[in-house]
């Protein structure tokens, strides 16, 4: 069972982890209405390493993303029920619109982020590059996202 945990505490985990031989795979997300899209790629992303961080957007960065209607579900809420999922271990919120900061405070052996992405585009390539983070961009599921959901409900 996953665990929430702070910037501090992840970092702690990381390291002392590391230092044993562990790997650690992170990605990040809102995670607002949770689908199965969203379960298929934390499951590939936890296949890639023997524990899965989620960097998980705090309300406040949520809010700075995506407008003052989002999130649906509190942060509390959305950590929770990440941490049900037997493919994340650990999950730590994070204020900014980026979470290229506690990435670079991580430091996990690889990084994950939706196929959406390339290199190039990547809003964290410095980080990733100047810390030795390896990269996998993994597919999303068509036609399943939290805005979809919320388009059905509101019709």
């Amino acid at each position: 069972m996953g665990r929430i945990v702070t910037q501090e505490e992840i970092i702690k985990i990381v390291r002392e982890g590391q230092e044993e031989g562990k790997t650690f795979v992170a990605t990040n997300g809102c995670f607002d209405i949770l689908h199965v899209g969203h379960v298929r790629y934390l499951e590939k992303t936890k296949s890639l390493a023997d524990f899965s961080i989620v960097m998980l957007n705090s309300d406040k960065s949520v809010k700075l993303i995506k407008g003052d209607s989002r999130p649906i579900n509190n942060q509390d809420d959305r950590a929770e029920i990440l941490t049900a999922l037997k493919c994340v271990d650990y999950v730590v919120l994070f204020e900014e619109r980026s979470p290229a900061s506690l990435l670079e405070k991580i430091k996990p052996d690889i990084y994950t982020k939706g196929a959406d992405y390339t290199l190039e585009t990547l809003p964290e390539r410095e980080i990733v590059e100047k810390n030795g983070i390896k990269v996998e961009f993994i597919d999303f599921v068509q036609g399943k996202s939290t805005t979809n959901i919320i388009n059905k409900i509101n019709k």
